[in-house]
């Protein structure tokens, strides 16, 4: 005899892919957009293009699957970040997946810089980024983690992050960084966050990029409330930080990218 209740409801998984090819001169050679990944090409005068990629469906949880692609030409210059912060909400099973792929021709110039990640409690995302240089290609990339809202008092007890971020020139892996969180990783212990609650790391993959490590590091000296560590070696220049919130992280961050690049952030990060 039946019980009478209910039965779970199916509920609906975000699917979505974007991929947008450019070519030299700021030239769109390639679009697809398909469900809730879409990308936009907002127009600029005398800057590099910019392509803001985005997830309409407001947020991750488990079981959502987002792909971003984005490819420059030989010599192709291009600025690339998401419209918003990614937020991952908690997960009634599975975990959201997202995959960035991004492929520069021999020469190219691209500025991958998306806005922060913030997972809330027992969220879950896999996130895998693959970046295929070719030679003489220049790579900047920035990753934010934001752990909860602090300013809405949220601690996290339970999440799962496992995050692959995968440069190669020619095939060579050049820069391999995985990074796997869980509940256990929250201690307050030195060897894990302790008192952290934001991180975020940028390198810069491109010939001579050992020479930006100078000048970064006479600016990180004046910077206040952000743990931070900037390296330099083979073609790579690598900076981490960490601190109790996302404001501080946020603008050290600002700082790092305002020197590497010389130029204004882009201008969904300034709304």
């Amino acid at each position: 005899m039946a019980d009478g209740s209910a039965p779970a409801p199916i509920l609906e998984r975000t699917r979505g892919r974007a991929a947008v090819a450019l070519g030299s001169g700021a030239r769109l050679t390639g679009l697809h957009q398909s469900g809730s990944a879409k990308a936009m090409l907002p127009r600029m005068h005398g800057a590099p293009p910019e392509v803001v990629f985005l997830n309409t469906s407001g947020g991750l949880t488990g079981g959502d699957r987002l792909a971003y692609e984005l490819t420059l030409a030989p010599g192709a210059v291009a600025v690339a970040t998401t419209q918003t912060a990614e937020r991952v909400y908690a997960s009634a099973g599975g975990r959201a997946e997202v995959e960035v792929s991004l492929k520069l021709g021999a020469g190219a110039a691209l500025d991958w810089l998306p806005q922060e990640t913030i997972l809330f409690d027992r969220s879950a995302l896999s996130r895998r980024l693959v970046a295929d240089l070719a030679e003489g290609a220049r790579l900047l990339l920035a990753e934010t983690v934001v752990l909860g809202r602090a300013a809405m008092g949220e601690r996290l007890a339970t999440v799962w992050l496992h995050d692959w971020r995968e440069v190669r020139r020619g095939g060579v892996p050049v820069l391999v960084e995985p990074l796997r969180l869980t509940g256990a990783t929250l201690s307050a212990g030195p060897a894990c966050l302790g008192a952290a609650r934001a991180m975020a790391t940028v390198a810069l993959i491109a010939p001579g990029a050992e020479d930006a490590l100078g000048p970064l590091r006479a600016m990180l000296a004046t910077v206040e409330g952000v743990e931070v560590a900037a390296t330099a070696w083979g073609g790579k220049c690598v900076v981490r930080m960490l601190a109790p919130d996302a404001q501080p992280l946020k603008r050290a961050l600002a700082s790092v990218l305002n020197t590497l690049r010389g130029a204004p952030l882009p201008r969904v990060w300034q709304m």
